[in-house]
């Protein structure tokens, strides 16, 4: 249990929900900052402006999965005022208290760094990836269908990257029956790939790889469909890039050929929100416990 742990949830969308559900069944004690008109009335939770002396006895801090943009604003659907997290806030908090977020840029990372505060990117963590990588291949599935006037079944699907998602991306469109070309950058992971049952290739060959091909999926997050690559995609071909922004697709020239390409970062916030944010919710809940009992044992 977290009784007497104090914990700020500031920010979100609803995956959030299921972390404060979470936390409130675990007996913490939770105040909620940017839900300001959030219609569910969780029983002994707080809501408050954020301010520095808000999070002075705070034991754990949970940010939106994105954290912060480059200038401290937090997103959040469950207010129409703006939250900036600044340094003020981070420097009153206890040395002890954690920060939790999904993934953080520069600016949330300086912070803590500044204040010795520890951040904790969950998606860096290989089970959060691994289980968010279910709901992001599911999306991925229905944006093409919705996209294309072909079926999954029989199409030939490229996969780019042999990542935690894109590994679940393609076992899935593989399984609906497509053809799944998989692109990778290391031998083991070709050697593996053909074990899998897909069609692996170096993606120094993908210029040539992708000239007949249905649908691409990209989870590299760095610039890799080219315009020269573009330029030897058919034109009926559908681009759904699921890596984190700007993505790897230059979708400036894919819109001047004519060719539909589509970024879809955040998918399992988008399409499976409850089970996204039950993942989150376990996984924060676990480590906020872990240290509980380190600090009552140390």
């Amino acid at each position: 249990m977290l009784t007497a742990i104090q914990v700020a949830v500031i920010g979100g969308d609803a995956r959030q929900l299921e972390v404060i559900n979470k936390l409130s069944e675990m007996d913490a004690s939770v105040v909620l900052f940017g839900f300001d008109n959030l219609q569910n009335q969780f029983s002994g939770i707080l809501k408050a402006p954020l301010t520095p002396e808000a999070l002075d006895n705070m034991d754990a801090v949970i940010l939106p999965t994105v954290g912060t943009d480059d200038h401290g604003y937090v997103e959040t659907i469950f207010s129409s005022k703006e939250l900036q997290l600044q340094e003020d806030h981070i420097r009153t908090l206890p040395k002890h208290a954690k920060i939790y977020t999904g993934m953080a840029k520069p600016y949330l990372k300086n912070l803590c760094d500044a204040h010795s505060i520890a951040l904790v990117e969950l998606l860096s963590r290989d089970d959060v990836a691994i289980y968010n990588s279910i709901p992001t291949a599911e999306g991925a599935v229905m944006m093409a269908i919705q996209n294309t006037d072909i079926t999954i079944h029989g199409s030939r699907c490229m996969v780019l990257g042999f990542g935690r998602t894109g590994i679940t991306l393609a076992r899935t469109l593989q399984g609906l029956g497509a053809h799944v070309k998989m692109g990778v950058n290391r031998p083991e992971y070709f050697a593996r790939a053909w074990e899998m049952g897909f069609t692996p290739f170096y993606t120094r060959d993908l210029h040539e790889q992708v000239a007949n091909i249905d649908l691409l999926f990209n989870t590299i997050p760095s610039m890799i469909v080219t315009a020269q690559i573009i330029a030897n995609i058919p034109h009926r071909a559908v681009i759904i890039d699921l890596a984190s922004k700007p993505g790897g697709i230059d979708f400036r020239y894919a819109e001047k050929r004519g060719i539909k390409a589509i970024l879809a970062p955040g998918l399992p916030g988008i399409v499976a929100p409850k089970t996204a944010g039950r993942i989150m919710a376990e996984t924060i809940s676990t480590l906020i416990l872990e240290d509980a009992s380190a600090r009552r044992n140390g």
